[in-house]
């Protein structure tokens, strides 16, 4: 890994790549939001703030951390009330480890899933009408 933290990869002849890892929390950010029974992202209050003005913020919820022989995924989110959490969870890890490969090439070593709450239906309450 080179000291301004991107991460470098092999390539061709044509000359080097390298992947900020600002894009590996995008492509896990995304990842993870698509899979079933996950309800969002746990976000910091800097996070909700940038949603709130009207930008996305696609990393949200993940943290990336690199080292020199390791890449290691951590996210953070809200599953849906009534899901089976553990595979929720698996299923969360198969599909970040499959997007990074497929996006990117990479590896990764560790890919931990944080469950950090349970988003309940807010269904509206419905009028019913007054027996007489």
């Amino acid at each position: 890994m080179n000291e301004n933290n991107m991460l470098e990869m092999d390539s061709q002849s044509l000359g080097r790549v390298e992947i900020a890892p600002e894009v590996i929390e995008v492509i896990a950010g995304l990842a993870a939001s698509e899979v079933d029974g996950v309800s969002s992202m746990r976000g910091n209050f800097a996070s909700g703030m940038v949603e709130r003005l009207g930008k996305k913020n696609h990393g949200k919820g993940v943290r990336v951390d690199l080292s020199d022989d390791a890449i290691k995924v951590d996210v953070f989110i809200l599953v849906k009330f009534g899901v089976a959490i553990p595979k929720v969870a698996q299923n969360v890890q198969d599909n970040i480890r499959q997007a990074l490969l497929t996006m990117t090439g990479l590896h990764l070593s560790e890919v931990n899933v944080h469950v950090v709450g349970v988003q309940f239906d807010s269904k509206p309450e419905q009028d019913f009408p007054a027996d007489h």
